[in-house]
């Protein structure tokens, strides 16, 4: 075989360490090691430099500490391993067919290989295989051509690289552990049970990306407001790992907190705003807030940065929420604004984040797009509605990205639960007969709902105490509003003035501030929120008796 053609087609380092055992060989050689007559001395007596067609080419290849074999022929018979594969796998009948002499290959895959190089006449490499012996070994296969007419052969350089595997390995198996934590921590940070308003049917969804992706900082929340309103939140910590799913842990337990000041969805986004600047100024994040109030019909949200909510009313019409669309959190500088859409009963809303609609071959619009023909074909209870909008967008498990969803309906109801689900609302104009009024309506409306004397008697005083109040403190116009649920009586006064009231100790000799810790003593819950416009709306609740199972 001619070493010249057969190292120069090895792969770089390979060919530098046949060219040490070379320079080797001829070092041996010009101490005497060749045979005088072909030796052809300098007249100035310089050592003897043998040609490389002289050198032992088998010498050579045992010489070399990587794993070689050489194969040649259609059925790859073995023509020689050298020192370094015997050492690893043990001594090999030559002239016998690889898939026989060499089961190692056979087992590592490498004969269909060996027909490759021979076919195409240009090396191919197999890298970090795990061999019978234990090791790890990147095999290099180079065609070659034996000599005297051997005919065209296949050498296999097989380099160990065993430490490299298991340092490959044992980072895999680290980045594995990290992302284990981060999803732990990300789902323990999620809802583990989301909160069920009396009005809506809600239902979420979060899958963590593929095995190859850092989790990111989705999430959503839902939380009940009281008087009958929910919010709805859904965020994007634009991060990956541990550190965006501790952002997002902090930024959801904000909003619970800024929710239960009842403020405006653009004023709460204000808040968070300012949090996520304090929180760490290299991550941002969108969000969506929106809350539903069923008397309105309408979800009325503030977006930093996120993707537009899509809702399908009661004809399977489904609408893409316009702006107003601020940065996203942690920009700052930047005023938001509040919208609306509406949602009345039939209706249902989508709130997602990027992971369900955005592809990389592809602009998001069409994405959202759609997401919009999926949901107008997608029927179902909330849960069923999420799944097929997810498989829809063909989210698998290996996906690239987080995706979480949010899908809430307004169901209409009729029949016996449309009778557990009443409003009945009276313009109070003032004056003295305003209270008198207020006691009348609120008794012929429980009367009428069928409630029993106590809860009837608790509910005529609650609405008696809060018009007293709102006639005392507030300005016209005002209005007493009472809504039933299957789980709860809500009773609530709204006027013209902007001042919350707040509960406080009255002394003997006081002629007021009673009524508001008469209301908080008597109902289950009570509050008050600034209205649009620059009035205020103060409320409280009433649990009923148990009814039948929800629809």
């Amino acid at each position: 075989m001619n070493f010249t053609r057969w190292s120069a087609r090895l792969p770089g380092t390979q060919r530098r360490a046949a060219a040490r055992t070379e320079s080797v060989a001829t070092d041996r050689r010009s101490e005497g090691a060749v045979p005088a007559a072909r030796a052809e001395r300098p007249t100035d007596g310089t050592p003897t430099v043998p040609a490389v067609d002289e050198l032992p080419v088998r010498e050579v290849l045992d010489r070399v500490p990587a794993l070689v074999a050489l194969v040649h022929g259609p059925d790859h018979r073995l023509a020689h391993v050298n020192d370094a594969y015997t050492a690893a796998f043990g001594g090999r009948p030559c002239g016998r067919p690889a898939a026989e002499a060499l089961p190692e290959l056979k087992e590592l895959g490498l004969l269909p290989l060996l027909d490759q190089v021979l076919r195409s006449g240009k090396p191919r490499t197999l890298k970090s295989r795990k061999a019978p012996d234990g090791r790890s070994y990147t095999f290099t296969c180079t065609p070659v051509t034996e000599g005297d007419g051997g005919g065209p052969g296949v050498l296999v350089f097989a380099t160990d690289v065993t430490d490299h595997a298991e340092a490959a390995e044992r980072l895999r198996a680290s980045e594995r552990r990290q992302r284990e934590t981060a999803v732990t921590l990300q789902r323990s940070l999620l809802p583990q049970e989301l909160e069920q308003p009396d009005d809506l049917r809600i239902a979420a969804t979060y899958q963590p990306g593929g095995t190859e992706a850092a989790v990111g900082g989705d999430w959503y929340d839902v939380i009940t407001l009281g008087g009958g309103r929910t919010a709805l939140v859904i965020g994007d910590v634009m991060g990956r790992g541990v550190r965006a799913a501790a952002v997002m842990g902090q930024l959801r337990t904000a909003v619970r907190a800024y929710a239960r000041l009842d403020l405006p969805p653009h004023e709460v986004l204000q808040l968070l705003d300012g949090l996520a600047t304090e929180i760490d100024a290299n991550q941002i994040a969108t969000c969506v807030y929106a809350v539903h109030d069923p008397n309105e019909g309408r979800l009325v949200y503030a977006s930093a940065g996120h993707l537009p909510i899509l809702v399908r009313d009661e004809n399977g019409t489904v609408l893409r929420a316009d702006e107003p669309t601020g940065p996203p959190l942690g920009t700052g500088g930047w005023i938001h604004a509040s919208g609306s859409v509406p949602l009345g009963p039939g209706s249902t809303a989508v709130l997602y984040t990027d992971g369900l609609v955005e592809r990389r071959d592809e602009d998001l619009d069409e994405g959202i797009a759609a997401l919009e023909r999926a949901l107008a074909g997608a029927s179902g209870t909330p849960q069923v509605v999420c799944d097929r909008l997810v498989r829809s967008a063909g989210v698998t498990a290996d996906h690239d990205d987080d995706v979480a969803v949010l899908v809430l309906q307004h169901p209409a109801r009729t029949g016996r639960d449309g009778d557990l689900f009443r409003n009945a609302a009276l313009e109070l104009l003032g004056g003295v007969e305003a209270a008198p009024r207020a006691r009348a309506f609120a008794s012929g409306v429980l009367t009428s709902w069928r409630f029993p004397a106590d809860l009837h008697d608790l509910g005529v005083l609650a609405a008696s105490e809060l018009v007293a109040n709102s006639l005392q403190h507030g300005t016209p116009p005002m209005r007493l509003r009472l809504r039933r649920t299957d789980r709860r009586l809500i009773v609530e006064v709204t006027d013209g003035d902007d001042h919350l009231p707040r509960r406080r100790r009255a002394e003997p000799a006081d002629e007021s501030g009673r009524g508001i810790a008469i209301v908080a003593t008597i109902a289950s819950n009570w509050g008050s929120r600034r209205t649009p416009g620059g009035g205020k709306a103060v409320w409280c609740e009433f649990a009923l008796p148990s009814q039948a199972p929800r629809a």
